[in-house]
């Protein structure tokens, strides 16, 4: 009998120690723990948070039920708190904070901007756990990107002979994962200046190749001077649009120094069928570049009987153009023929130096000769007070020198000091101008400028 009763005050004490254990493994999980105080819901005025928010007020209040004591508000991606992450501390049933510590907290925790995601909050104190409160949100960026390449200091000397090739691969960090679209704007500008150029745009990478033809055309754009470092500021802006507006993220700058090429060449008339005669110093005239293929280059105008050739520098005879076996050639490998002109007059001359093929063909069209042509600008308040001086050999061909443009502006050639007649188009450095068109894009620097009536071609030889 007293075997029995053992039997059964052992059968009896089986489930109190099975119950004793799960006890102590209740206390250490706090993930699937009944709640020892209440923790009154929460609502956000908007569930997609905006920066114009940033100093609202974030509010969470439970009930006092444990008396003083130090409450832990916690948050997690999951309702059984897994992973919680440590959101404030209070000594009262209230947490208050803001809306951008809010967004800053779950932006560090992994949500994504623009990302709708559920979060779980809860408070805690000691052992005792509040019920979860959880709602949705959408936070906004706060973060800028980070340039990882290049680094500060690095040098680049662009190369004229590859300028589809790579200059540099603009690399930087960001966000994971954005809820919208992100575009990242590259850009450029000279150390301490607020003036940026445009070098490039992707959307969602965050990477961009830069040729060299790219950048170089934006740090000449900006007053470098071909052939000499300088040092440039690069930066990469995150642009993102939503409900709330466009959020631009700017990046800090990374200090580079660059060594830009001679993106186009300028050509000079020489010869005896020329104002210059075979001076290659002489006030000698320019040839009109074509805006869109800088191999091309157009001159009309009055030709003497004779020869000509073509120069790249004032006062030097190379690099030179001319003929070779019917064909435009330069000086390498020996001095070209010239091209010829059988009878003096006014005749359209054509020339494509890499597609080595030119014309000559006499001109008939209309021609109106003016009194005076000046160029009035930014440069000048629009007065009209940069005069040009007519050619005494050809009347429709002016020029004038050493013209200082402090700021970045526009411009337009007019005729007889007045906008009766007047030439313009969206076209720096050179272009053809045409009655009541845009103004002229002109960059800062100093310039020779050549201007003809007849078809409104100008250039501005940067000096």
């Amino acid at each position: 009998m007293k075997n029995i009763f053992k039997i059964i005050s052992i059968l009896l004490l089986i489930p109190l120690v099975f119950s004793s254990c799960r006890d102590e493994q209740y206390d250490d999980n706090w993930t699937s723990a009944d709640p020892s105080f209440t923790l009154y819901n929460t609502t956000l005025t908007s569930n997609v948070l905006y920066p114009t928010m940033e100093n609202n007020p974030f509010r969470l209040t439970w009930d006092n039920s444990l008396g003083g004591t130090t409450y832990n508000v916690v948050f997690s991606t999951t309702s059984d708190f897994a992973t919680k992450i440590a959101f404030g501390t209070s000594n009262t049933n209230s947490y208050s904070t803001t809306i951008g510590a809010l967004n800053t907290a779950l932006l560090q925790a992994g949500y994504s901007p623009y990302g709708l995601k559920k979060v779980y909050f809860r408070v805690e104190a000691g052992t005792n756990v509040s019920n979860p409160v959880s709602f949705d949100v959408t936070p906004y960026p706060v973060t800028v990107p980070v340039i990882t390449n290049p680094t500060a200091g690095m040098s680049f000397v662009l190369d004229k002979d590859y300028p589809d090739d790579a200059a540099l691969t603009m690399l930087w960090s960001d966000y994971n994962t954005y809820g919208v679209n992100v575009t990242y704007t590259v850009e450029v500008a000279k150390t301490g200046s607020t003036e940026f150029a445009t070098l490039g745009t992707v959307q969602n990478l965050r990477v961009l190749e830069i040729t060299n033809k790219t950048f170089n055309d934006a740090v000449l754009k900006l007053g470098l001077t071909a052939n000499v470092s300088a040092s440039v500021d690069m930066r990469v802006t995150a642009t993102t649009k939503s409900v709330g507006g466009t959020i631009n993220k700017v990046s800090q700058v990374v200090k580079v120094d660059v060594t830009p090429f001679v993106a186009f060449k300028n050509l000079f008339l020489v010869g005896d069928a020329t104002a210059a005669g075979w001076n290659p110093d002489n006030n000698n005239q320019a040839l009109f570049r074509d805006p869109s293929n800088t191999n091309k280059f157009y001159f009309t105008g009055k030709f003497g009987t004779s020869m000509f050739k073509l120069l790249e520098v004032l006062g030097n005879w190379q690099p030179q153009w001319g003929i070779k076996g019917g064909a435009v050639a330069n000086s390498d490998g020996g001095d070209p023929d010239p091209f010829t002109v059988s009878s003096g007059g006014y005749y359209s001359f054509e020339v494509d130096i890499l597609a080595k093929t030119y014309s000559i063909t006499p001109y008939t069209g209309a021609m109106t000769t003016y009194t005076s042509i000046d160029l009035a600008g930014d440069l000048n308040g629009w007065s009209g007070s940069t005069v040009l001086t007519q050619s005494s050999f050809d009347p429709h061909q002016w020029y004038v020198k050493n013209v200082v443009v402090s700021t970045n502006g526009g411009a337009k050639f007019r005729a007889n000091g007045t906008w009766d007649v007047n030439w313009g188009a969206a076209s720096e450095f050179s272009g053809q101008g045409t009655q009541g068109g845009a103004n002229i894009p002109l960059n800062a620097g100093t310039y020779d400028v050549y201007f003809n009536d007849i078809d409104g071609r100008y250039v501005f030889v940067k000096k």
